[in-house]
C-alpha cells in the first residue's frame, strides 16, 4: 500500500479533536530505493514520535536503571502483589518493606517490557505496524505491547470517552510516548 493511501486511511479513523492538530508525516529519499524513508507524529506542527530527533520532548530510556529511578512511572500495588512478597519471604519481612519489595518486582518487569517494546518500536517499519493496525479489532491495539499500536488506538475515533477514563490505571504502566498520547486524547474529551 501506498503512503498517501495508508495516510488516508489512517486520517479517516482520526479522532475528530485531533484533526488538524494530528499529523502523520514521512520523508523518502529520492535517490535511494532501497532506504525507508522515515515516518513519525507530529502534533501542533511539533515532531513527536522519532526517537532519534533530540528535540523530542518525549523521554526514551536508555538502561533499566533509568526506568527504575525515574519518580515520575507511578506503579499501582495490588493486594496480591504484597501477598506475593509475604508468601515468598515466609513472613520474616516487616509489614513496610513488602510494600518496597514489591514494588521493586513490578519495576524490574517493567522496565524489561519498557525497553523491549522501545527496541521494537526502534527497528518497526511504520508502514508495517499501520497496517497491522487497520487490520485488526480496536482492543488488540489497546492491549497490545507495541507502542505504536498502543498510540494508534488512543488517537482513533473509535474510543469513546469511558473506554479513556477507565484506562487510566493501565497507562500509567506503559511508556511515556504512550502516556503522552493518552493526556493528548484527554485532553480533547
Amino acid at each position: 500500500m501506498s503512503w498517501s493511501k495508508l495516510k488516508q486511511q489512517l486520517e479517516s479513523f482520526l479522532c475528530p479533536a485531533l484533526v488538524g492538530k494530528f499529523e502523520y508525516r514521512a520523508t523518502s529519499y529520492r535517490y535511494l530505493p532501497d532506504k525507508a524513508g522515515l515516518c513519525y507524529i507530529a502534533v501542533d506542527k511539533k515532531n513527536v514520535m522519532n526517537m532519534n530527533d533530540p528535540t523530542t520532548s518525549i523521554r526514551w530510556y536508555q538502561t533499566e536503571q533509568e526506568i527504575k529511578n525515574d519518580p515520575h512511572i507511578q506503579i499501582p500495588i495490588s493486594k496480591e502483589d504484597i501477598e506475593s512478597v509475604r508468601s515468598d519471604t515466609k513472613g520474616l519481612v516487616p509489614e513496610e518493606r513488602l510494600q518496597v519489595i514489591a514494588r521493586g518486582r513490578i519495576i524490574a518487569v517493567l522496565a524489561k517490557e519498557l525497553l523491549s517494546a522501545q527496541s521494537a518500536l526502534s527497528k518497526s517499519n511504520f508502514m508495517a505496524v499501520a497496517t497491522q493496525f487497520l487490520s485488526r479489532p480496536i482492543e488488540e491495539s489497546l492491549e497490545s505491547k507495541d507502542i505504536l499500536l498502543n498510540i494508534l488506538a488512543l488517537v482513533d475515533r473509535r474510543v469513546g470517552r469511558k473506554r479513556m477514563v477507565n484506562m487510566s490505571e493501565k497507562i500509567k504502566l506503559k511508556h511515556p510516548v504512550v502516556q503522552y498520547f493518552y493526556e493528548l486524547r484527554l485532553s480533547t474529551l
